[in-house]
C-alpha cells in the first residue's frame, strides 16, 4: 500500500492540511491573545485616566471654591480623598487651594506615570 502513489499523494496533502490547520490554529491562538492583552492594556488606560479626571475636577472645584453642599462637588471630593491617600498632605503651603492643587495633582501624576508605565508593560505581552 506504501508503494500506492494515489495513497500516498493522500496522505501527503492530508499532512499538508493539518500541519495548515495546525498554523490556524496556533494564528487563531495569537489573535486571541493579542486581542486580550489590547482589552487589558485598554482597561488599565481607562481607569487611570478615570482616576487622573477624578482628581483634577476635584483640584478645579477647590480652585474656583465650587459650593461644596452641592452632592456633585461633595462625591468628587470624596472621591479624590480616598484616591489621594499618601498624597493629601505631602506638601503644606499656607493657602489651602495650593495645597489641594500640589498634593492632588502629585497624586495624579504618580497615577498617570504608574498607568501608562503598566499599560505599556501589558502591551509588550502581545
Amino acid at each position: 500500500m506504501a508503494d500506492d502513489p494515489d495513497l500516498t499523494r493522500v496522505e501527503s496533502r492530508g499532512g499538508r492540511r493539518a500541519a495548515g490547520e495546525r498554523r490556524s490554529l496556533t494564528s487563531g491562538a495569537a489573535a486571541a491573545r493579542r486581542r486580550a492583552v489590547g482589552v487589558a492594556a485598554t482597561a488599565v488606560s481607562a481607569v487611570t485616566t478615570v482616576v487622573v479626571l477624578i482628581l483634577a475636577v476635584h483640584i478645579f472645584f477647590v480652585a474656583f471654591e465650587a459650593n461644596t453642599a452641592n452632592d456633585l462637588v461633595r462625591w468628587f471630593g470624596d472621591r479624590a480623598g480616598d484616591l489621594g491617600w499618601q498624597f493629601k498632605d505631602v506638601f503644606q503651603p499656607e493657602n489651602p487651594k495650593a495645597e489641594v492643587a500640589v498634593n492632588y495633582g502629585l497624586a495624579a501624576l504618580v497615577y498617570l506615570v504608574i498607568g501608562r508605565v503598566v499599560t505599556s508593560l501589558i502591551r509588550r505581552l502581545a
